[in-house]
């Protein structure tokens, strides 16, 4: 389970080719005299997410008998969009994805649209997952992980990292979302390689501050009890190998309200004109209640997908204009 920056400049090499280097767009709007923001547009992937690059990474490592064999996740997100695209990319032509049978027909078209099969399994995420990892397994297919402990994908999210620091070498902070914790160990490990001073700030949503909570307590979560949240992408447990990282690369933990985060959504859609997820939207909402904490003077905020649904952000919209 082994993960350091090696990963990364190895992921670098081998997905560059495939994938997007996403723009890192300075705010018009969030800067002023002492301070510089900069938007980190991982919701202009192709898939509009950051997640084709774990995907992709783990899936050009695999060996021909694993290609032949198949490949599967389970996901109804993201993840199952973006390993999905990955097959689609490689040629590989047996990729299942797993969903809970109550994932909404838009998803599901989605994760169809970039040629995978999907597969219907369970009432919950919890059972699709249970029903799922069976299916996986009995078959000898390869899991796709989406943020458990693959330094594979670990090292695929990490590419950010270095891209923000080719693009600007003079960012001294960057503010990331933190579902399970892949994206933001990935991306500390590499950007502190590269420039040992720069700050790594993570972000949750105070529904489920899993991370959080679980440095505060002294407990891996790998399950999180969460209520209702605006941010699906963020709810659950962490990764086991970013627990055991994170602690030694992260400046601080923050976590922020639902309402900020809804101000921040309708924020970047009305002010900056970008259309971002909910949890992508944390980074923002850090910087709307915490600037001071945060602190820095050039500071990426990373927006780690723009796959929000259309009738929640219409809501958001109509709430806050």
């Amino acid at each position: 389970m082994a993960f350091d920056y090696n990963e990364v400049k190895q992921a670098y090499q081998r997905i560059s080719p495939y994938i997007r280097k996403t723009p890192l767009e300075q705010s018009f709007y969030l800067g002023d005299d002492n301070r510089n923001y900069f938007f980190k547009l991982e919701s202009m992937q192709r898939a509009k997410s950051f997640k084709i690059r774990g995907a992709l990474n783990k899936m050009m490592t695999l060996t021909e008998d694993e290609i032949q064999r198949g490949v599967a996740t389970i996901s109804s997100g993201n993840h199952g969009s973006s390993v999905s695209y990955a097959a689609s990319l490689l040629g590989i032509k047996n990729a299942i994805v797993i969903v809970p049978e109550t994932t909404p027909q838009s998803k599901i078209d989605k994760i169809k649209y970039f040629g995978a099969e999907v597969m219907l399994m369970g009432k919950g995420y919890d059972e699709a997952h249970a029903m799922g990892m069976k299916y996986i397994n009995e078959h000898g297919m390869t899991y796709i992980d989406a943020y458990y402990d693959d330094p594979k994908i670990y090292g695929g999210q990490g590419t950010i990292g270095i891209e923000i620091l080719e693009q600007n070498p003079d960012i001294d902070t960057i503010v990331v979302p933190i579902g399970g914790g892949g994206l933001i160990t990935g991306i500390a490990v590499a950007a502190k390689a590269i420039k040992p001073d720069v700050r790594i700030i993570g972000v949750q949503t105070e529904k489920c501050p899993a991370m959080i909570k679980s440095y505060e307590d002294g407990v891996f979560y790998d399950e999180y009890p969460c209520d209702d949240s605006i941010c699906d992408a963020l709810i659950g447990g962490v990764g086991a190998l970013s627990y055991e990282m994170l602690k030694d690369y992260a400046d601080d933990l923050i976590a922020v309200s639902e309402d900020t985060i809804e101000k921040a959504v309708c924020f970047m859609a009305c002010e900056e004109k970008f259309v971002v997820e909910t949890g992508s939207c944390t980074t923002v909402a850090a910087v709307m209640d915490f600037r001071e904490r945060i602190g820095g003077k050039n500071i990426a905020l990373v927006m780690s997908g723009g796959n929000i649904d259309g009738k929640m952000l219409c809501s958001i919209l109509e709430k806050y204009n």
